[in-house]
Parts: C-alpha cells; structure tokens; sequence
C-alpha cells in the first residue's frame, strides 16, 4: 500500500507541475520588458591581454563633475575583487563625497574579462605572493603570481586610467578584502610609493605559513622608509587563522612605530569574514582620503 501511496504523490505533484507551468506559459515574463538597472557614470572596460597573459577588465566608476572641466584630474581608488565589491564602494564612496569626508573620486575595479570566470581561482592565481602548496593549503587551484599582477596595474592600467580617464598620479589608493587584503599589503611593501594609501580588509595576512612577516622583515631591514597611509581591519568573528594572522601583522606594524606611516586597525565587532567590508570601505577611504577631504559642512 505505501508505494502507492507514493505512486499517488509523484503523479499529483506531476499534475499540479504541468498546471503550473501552462498558467505561468500566459504571464507576464518574470525579468521583464523593463530596462535593466544600471549604475550611472559607470562603464565596463575590457582590456587587450596583458603582458602576463591574462584578460582583465575594469569595472570604471566616474564622479559626476567628471564632464564639468575637462582639465580636472581626480584621486583614483583600486579596488581588488571589483566583480565582487564595486557598486558597494561606488555607493560609499558617494555618500563620503556628500558628507565631505572624501573629494570626489574615480573608482577602477579589478576583474577578469573571461564569460563565467572562475573568480575564486583566478583571485588565487594574482592575488597570492607564493604558492600555497603545503597540506591543507586552502583553495584548489595554481597560486602565487602577484608579482605579475603587480606589474600589470603598475605598467598597463594605471598608466591607461591616467592617460584616459585624468586619474591623479599623485594620489591613489589601492584596497581589498580577504586576499585582496593580503595583495593590497605586499604591494605596499613591494613597491612603496606606487599608491599613497591603502585599504586591507580582513586581508589574508596568515597565506602559506605567514610569509608576508617575512617579507616584511626583508622590507624592514632594507632601511626603506614607508611613507604612506594604512588601514587594516579584522572581524571579531573572524575565521580565526585569518583573524590571527591579521593581528600579528598588526602587531608587527604597530611594534615598528615608523613615525612616516599614518596607521590605523579596527576590529570590527558582530561581524564575520565578508561582514567587514562596508564598515571597512567607509572607514577606510575616510582614512585614506583624510588628505584630500574637505572639513564636513552642512548648510
């Protein structure tokens, strides 16, 4: 008898099914005809292959003066991860811009040009000083190529948002999350100077057994000076090797005390790993943009 009454179940729900979808054939389509939404002053820029052989693409948010002086230049933020974070930033970037707190800024995500990219192991490949190949190294996929992806920003896209879009070259700013946290970090030690601020969300600092400490410590005893801004945050419910790692990083930078660096780190409270972005990205271009930003002034 139960298989009946299982038999009885499957034909009404077969039923009820093709029911469904003869209603549904007459309705009206469910994404539309309506215009899909779009951010404004924004454009999506596929680039040619870059000298590393991979296909990026920016994502290019423009302030709205951008068309009022065409002799105006503008700070530019780098955002990692823009398929992932770049209409987040856009929008508080906006409302800093309203308050004051930050001037008006162009905004280049990140990204690759490739139809269904595979974000999480592309990331992987640029993002990642060294290769993470030691058992239970996290993430399946090649890893370790930001050195490369380091030159491409610095030779191919920078120099592009430069000359096309009147970035400033005088003051840009490069930030990320989570691995991008972490290639926001070795850039600011590979090639100090190339951005005047930086944003590391939850950055990954821990990656293959805490390498980014040593390559700090090569940075330290280079005698070079870092002139420049820092902003770093960790979750309070962070995944605690990431949380750990990011708090002996931490540690490490405050315990230098180098009196040229601004430096600031939050932890964030009630958050988890991704949770800290919005209050990082706002805190951190306050941060990174104090230089810039005009006292807040409301009528």
């Amino acid at each position: 008898m139960r298989w009946r009454g299982f038999l009885l179940c499957a034909l009404l729900t077969a039923g009820c099914t093709r029911s469904c979808c003869r209603e549904r054939e007459g309705a009206a389509p469910i994404h539309g005809p309506f215009p899909r939404y779009t951010l404004a002053n924004t454009e999506v820029r596929p680039l040619a292959r870059s000298a590393n052989g991979r296909s990026y693409q920016l994502q290019i948010a423009l302030p709205d003066s951008y068309d009022e002086d065409p002799m105006r230049r503008y700070p530019v933020v780098y955002l990692c991860d823009g398929y992932w974070d770049f209409p987040l930033v856009k929008s508080i970037a906006g409302n800093l811009f309203i308050d004051r707190a930050i001037p008006e800024i162009i905004i280049v995500g990140l990204g690759y040009a490739e139809d269904d990219a595979n974000y999480g192991k592309l990331r992987r490949w640029d993002l990642t000083p060294v290769p993470a190949t030691y058992p239970g190294a996290p993430m399946d996929g090649p890893s370790g190529h930001a050195k490369e992806f380091l030159a491409a920003i610095e030779n191919e896209i920078i120099p592009l948002v430069e000359r096309e879009y009147r970035g400033e070259p005088s003051y840009r700013v490069l930030m990320g999350s989570s691995l991008g946290g972490l290639f926001t970090l070795y850039a600011m030690l590979a090639r100090p100077g190339l951005f005047s601020a930086y944003i590391a969300a939850s950055p990954a600092a821990q990656w293959a057994d805490d390498w980014l400490l040593s390559f700090e410590e090569e940075f330290h005893k280079s005698g070079q000076p870092l002139r420049t801004r820092l902003f770093i945050t960790a979750a309070d419910d962070e995944i605690p090797i990431i949380l750990e790692g990011a708090k002996r990083f931490h540690e490490r930078i405050r315990q230098r005390a180098r009196p040229e660096l601004r430096y600031e780190f939050r932890l964030i409270e009630e958050e988890r790993h991704s949770g800290t972005k919005p209050e990082s990205y706002n805190r951190g271009l306050r941060f990174a943009l104090a230089p810039r930003a005009s006292e807040p002034s409301y009528p």
